[in-house]
């Protein structure tokens, strides 16, 4: 039990890395209003609605990446065969972004994509299956 709980907590916690990694990437390319980036929501608004299609793109990119990095260390650290741990961080995933899209107006094909990545979860726990043992 403690195993499968320590696998969903890192594979949180990857994900989060991945996720924070290529925003920051993105950032780099596409840089926000830095009054955006101390907090006020209404410059951040502001900022998505205007932002040009890439800006956001690596944004999609960031949660496709941390769903099969998180999926993928979960499976490995669960070491069970099931994709329980896996799914679990998805979900997690998921309904943080669910939050986020719900809070920063996104237009619709974000919702799309932003929903549809999580399930890479499952391509991560059915490579972390392929793959020889540490």
């Amino acid at each position: 039990m403690l195993r499968r709980i320590l696998a969903v907590v890192t594979g949180l916690i990857t994900g989060s890395v991945c996720i924070t990694a290529i925003e920051n990437i993105g950032h780099y390319f596409y840089p926000p209003p830095a009054e955006s980036m101390n907090g006020d929501m209404e410059a951040l608004k502001k900022y998505v609605a205007e932002a040009p299609f890439m800006a956001l793109f690596f944004v999609i990119l960031a949660y496709a990446a941390a769903a099969f990095v998180s999926g993928f260390t979960a499976s490995k650290i669960a070491n069970n065969g099931k994709p329980v741990a896996a799914i679990i961080c998805g979900i997690i995933f998921l309904l943080m972004s669910i939050y986020m899209m719900s809070i920063v107006p996104t237009p619709i094909w974000f919702w799309i994509l932003g929903i549809l990545v999580w399930g890479l979860v499952f391509a991560g726990h059915s490579f972390a299956l392929k793959t020889k043992r540490i």
